[in-house]
């Protein structure tokens, strides 16, 4: 059988190929992709040429084996139905909605234990949204919000903005973001910020933020990130800068201040929460989120698969007004 496949084959060149898509082995499924998330930061860098090379592409995620080299398929948040089984997988299989961490292609083959049944409450765009949830928890729970604190969030693309929804669900004294456009600061309002506002313009609390995000995927913003932090305050980076590099003003006030810089990354899990957390109760937390959160309004763009280029020229010619692209697929 024939599928079609999103390839990165170049600095910003992108081509959609047909792909052959073999029949399940005896432990496989073959699932038919309804919808997939381009996940508009990482897969920017990749776009550009700007992600490491001298890296695996995710070492946990089985089916971004290799490393972030041209050319490559790419993307990490496929919705589909599961259309035929192997011969040692149950038929109850059949028909089911699933996720999976899987490049944008049409169909594609899996384990069971590699799918994420996707629950009866949670729509389509609702699942391919699965990672970015994830990753907006696991920043909330590095970041780790107390009662009364003044937070401040750099970056209000789509992962800032599911941390902001999380966040406003906080009993904080304030929560402040930070973005270059209009209309994501409004949806930033919508979603439990208390304030929004241009970063030049970013009138951090009296006494500075007890707790920082640095999500912009802008290295110049790790700078502004410290400067608004209060003494012993915490900036966390959940940006990935690829091979950007980052300059920061280390002395004066910093060389002081106590203030602790920590990273964040879904692929792992905190070492002071592994005894109590692991993937799957994670996973099962970002369903029940991404039910009750109103996020649908975050999703800007429907493209058929076949329109992928320009896709990714939308998010380099005019990334303001992209928030959230899904790819559309149609049964062939």
């Amino acid at each position: 059988m024939k599928g079609r496949a999103v390839y990165f084959v170049g600095p910003e060149r992108v081509e959609v190929r047909d792909r052959a898509v073999p029949d399940p082995g005896p432990d496989d499924v073959r699932v038919r992709t309804l919808t997939s998330a381009v996940s508009s930061g990482t897969e920017r860098l990749v776009y550009r040429g700007e992600a490491p090379t001298d890296v695996p592409a995710d070492e946990s995620i089985a089916a971004l084996d290799g490393d972030l080299s041209f050319p490559l398929r790419y993307g990490y948040a496929a919705v589909g139905e599961v259309e035929a089984v192997g011969d040692d997988v149950g038929s109850e299989w059949l028909g089911r909605r699933v996720f999976a961490f899987n490049p944008h292609e049409t169909r594609f083959l899996a384990t069971p234990g590699e799918l994420y049944l996707v629950p009866d409450d949670v729509s389509d765009t609702q699942a391919a949204m699965l990672p970015t949830m994830e990753t907006a928890l696991n920043f909330v729970m590095d970041g780790n919000p107390l009662i009364g604190e003044h937070v401040v969030v750099f970056g209000q693309g789509v992962v800032g903005l599911v941390t902001t929804a999380l966040l406003g669900q906080f009993p904080l004294a304030s929560l402040t973001v930070a973005d270059c456009v209009p209309e994501r600061r409004e949806l930033a309002l919508d979603l439990g910020a208390t304030t929004a506002v241009h970063p030049e313009s970013l009138d951090p609390p009296a006494d500075g933020a007890d707790l920082t995000f640095e999500l912009s995927g802008n290295p110049d913003a790790l700078d502004d990130a410290l400067a608004v932090t209060r003494y012993a305050g915490r900036v966390l980076v959940g940006s990935w800068y690829g091979t950007k590099p980052v300059t920061l003003d280390l002395g004066g006030r910093f060389h002081r201040s106590r203030i602790s810089v920590e990273s964040s990354q879904v692929s792992t899990i905190a070492p002071e929460l592994r005894g109590r957390w692991d993937a799957d109760r994670r996973f099962s937390l970002a369903w029940e989120h991404l039910s009750d959160l109103p996020l649908d309004s975050l999703v800007t763009h429907h493209v058929a698969i076949e329109n992928a280029p320009r896709a990714y020229r939308l998010l380099e010619d005019d990334p303001d007004e992209a928030v959230q692209i899904l790819f559309t697929y149609t049964d062939d």
